[in-house]
This record gives structure tokens, sequence and C-alpha cells, in this order.
């Protein structure tokens, strides 16, 4: 778990496979470094390239403990992360593994 200020507590952060591939793809501009900031971002409430309604339900959800969802869109990609409602857990995915 990660110990910095924030919105919300992150829980047990995570990734999926296609996200590890594209850090671990040495062609890929994803870095651990860029990860940490996208999910520092996400946890201080900017959450990226969100319609305009997912914004205000983001809002909602860091006031009333439910599910925050953020996007940003990269060079190469669009990466997803979503914290859970209970807070126990914050998920870095790609869009195409929902």
């Amino acid at each position: 778990m990660m110990n910095m200020p924030g919105l919300f507590p992150l829980g047990h952060i995570v990734m999926t496979q296609g996200v590890k591939a594209l850090i671990d793809d040495t062609q890929s501009p994803l870095t651990d470094a860029e990860l940490l900031a996208l999910i520092n971002r996400h946890r201080m409430g900017d959450d990226g390239d969100v319609c305009e309604d997912d914004a205000e339900a983001n809002q909602q959800a860091i006031k009333h403990d439910l599910r925050v969802f953020s996007v940003y869109k990269m060079a190469t990609c669009k990466l997803w992360i979503i914290t859970e409602a209970d807070r126990s857990s914050t998920t870095l995915l790609l869009p195409e593994e929902y």
C-alpha cells in the first residue's frame, strides 16, 4: 500500500498482465515512474480523460466511498485506474482487459 497524501486510500495496488507487458516492453514509453505519476494523479482526484458525467460521478464517489474510475490517454495506449468502493484495491488495466 502506498503511503502518500491523497483524497482516498488506494488499498492494494495491482496491474493486469497487459499493463505489465507494456512496462516490460523496451519499445513502450510506459515506465514505472510514469505509472506512479498516474496513480498519484488518480489518488489526488485528477481523473484524466473521463467524460464530464464520469468526472462528476468520481467526485461523488470520493465523498461517498464509491468506486473511483480514471482514464489516461497516452501516446500508444489508454490506461484505466479503478479503486474499489471499499478501498481494498486499485487496479491498473487496459480497456480491453475489463
